[in-house]
């Protein structure tokens, strides 16, 4: 329904502007400009959903094998002493938990198809030890909070929309992107406990975010003694490398649960057509909406009027193209990705703004649709503080990628 809106809104809103300025400025040419974008928008969309069908099989894929080699399991019992202390009105043994570490672990790998069900699954759990069914529980929140802040591991369909953008390196956002999701993981973890009084002060839990938070800190000491040609090549290199890495980890695993990989791989790749397919109307439906809305003007007195604003209070405007996506995301991922995938259009995918979009992108999830798909389908109406905490996971995330973006592209 908020995309709904959304989308009205940028025809709507290009319309009035459209008709403003060919009344008070004579400008004859903003409706041709407009018709023509809804054109071209139409035909990137589908060329971009077509190029997507290749790299989307092979990741599919193997992310198959991993499935079936039991990578989701492994992690599931890595996660468990951690994730023990994050639910405690859970009782123990409850099978609910296996749902939740399995869900966890499908999106920190990106598999979107088993995460969703294995997600409503937990939900659905959680709702039968929940004493008033028509509002949302400690546990309810705090796993819903983990969902939105968009912890990936593996954050394949940017590379790969990258890879058909014609970017230089589609990698070379991965460990800025793993780094920004830390951030608005743990902030989401942080303020969420916060307001359900979780001691974090324990042993396995200081552990756990202590030992994550001095390994992100030694990242990013570490490269910032580098140089940014030196960064560059380091980051592209060692996201390479645990990509290579995690492919082999998946094929090993799969060999040793004595699996046909082969099979596994096909039949996962078979999923990259469909959903290259899928995705076709979305694209078109939010890059034409996007494309009217930029050929009137709209976006660029959005965008100056935020510039403005920085540029008065003495801030560096180079981050502000890719603002819509970081707006976006909580709304929509459809939308998001419209916007994205506008900005590697407009200013290149290898820009800071190109690169920066897709790192907001990457470091968090829509918040919105998450909330509504999940406590939707138990019937939960009342959501607490469940809002709250996952936009401020949002806006942590946000401001990490910026930071992250001058870091290594700035």
């Amino acid at each position: 329904m908020v995309l709904n809106y959304i989308w009205v809104g940028f025809f709507l809103i290009a319309f009035v502007i459209a008709v403003v300025k060919l009344l008070f400025w004579g400008d004859f040419e903003v409706f041709p400009a407009m018709m023509d974008a809804t054109f071209s928008s139409s035909k990137t969309a589908f060329e971009i959903s077509l190029g997507l069908t290749g790299v989307l099989s092979l990741w599919l894929g193997i992310m198959k094998i991993g499935e079936k080699g039991g990578v989701v399991n492994a992690l599931a019992r890595l996660l468990s002493p951690v994730f023990v202390k994050l639910f405690p009105d859970i009782p123990k043994g409850h099978p609910v938990t296996g749902s939740i570490f399995m869900n966890i672990a499908a999106n920190m790998l990106g598999l979107d198809n088993a995460a969703t069900p294995l997600g409503l699954k937990a939900m659905e759990q959680l709702q039968e030890l929940n004493p008033k069914k028509d509002t949302a529980t400690n546990p309810m929140i705090m796993f819903l909070v983990l969902n939105t802040s968009g912890l990936t591991l593996i954050p394949i369909s940017i590379m790969v929309y990258r890879a058909q953008m014609e970017a230089a390196q589609p990698t070379d956002i991965f460990i800025p992107i793993l780094l920004a999701t830390f951030f608005s993981t743990l902030a989401g973890i942080i303020i969420t406990s916060l307001f359900q009084k979780i001691n974090l002060l324990n042993r396995t839990m200081l552990l756990t975010l202590g030992g994550a938070a001095v390994a992100v800190a030694g990242i990013i000491w570490g490269f910032g003694r580098m140089d940014s040609i030196m960064m560059n090549t380091v980051s592209v290199s060692a996201a390479n490398i645990m990509l290579m890495l995690i492919i082999i980890a998946f094929i090993l695993a799969g060999m040793r649960k004595r699996i046909n990989v082969y099979d596994a791989f096909v039949e996962g790749a078979k999923d990259g057509f469909t959903t290259a397919v899928r995705i076709i109307p979305y694209l078109v439906a939010v890059l034409v909406g996007i494309g009217v809305f930029r050929a009137s003007g709209a976006m660029d007195m959005l965008i100056d009027g935020i510039k403005y604003g920085v540029e008065a209070c003495g801030g560096n405007t180079d981050f502000v193209g890719a603002l819509p996506t970081a707006l976006m995301k909580p709304l929509s991922g459809s939308g998001a990705r419209g916007m994205m995938i506008d900005a590697m259009t407009t200013y290149g995918a290898d820009s800071f703004v190109g690169r920066l979009s897709c790192i907001f992108q990457g470091s968090t999830d829509t918040t919105f649709y998450i909330l509504a798909v999940y406590f939707g389908s138990v019937g939960v109406a009342k959501t607490r503080h469940a809002v709250t905490c996952g936009l401020l996971a949002d806006l942590a995330g946000i401001i990490a990628a910026i930071a992250i973006a001058y870091m290594f592209f700035g």
